[in-house]
């Protein structure tokens, strides 16, 4: 798991805009459940925060 959230954190801050889940899941090449899973862990550790509903970006 901490290779997924270390890929999903490393394609938001290369994206540098707000992405969906879905987003996130096809630039990484993951299943988006393991991207869900990931971001709930980043949520909790405050490194992704959300501007719009269903968007998240690197802090």
């Amino acid at each position: 798991m901490a290779g997924a959230k270390a890929t999903v954190l490393a394609a938001m801050k290369q994206a540098a805009t707000p992405l969906k889940a879905s987003e996130i899941a096809e630039l990484c090449r993951l299943d988006k459940k393991t991207v869900d899973k990931a971001m709930k862990e980043l949520k909790k550790d405050e490194a992704i925060t959300s501007p719009k509903r269903c968007y998240w970006q690197a802090k």
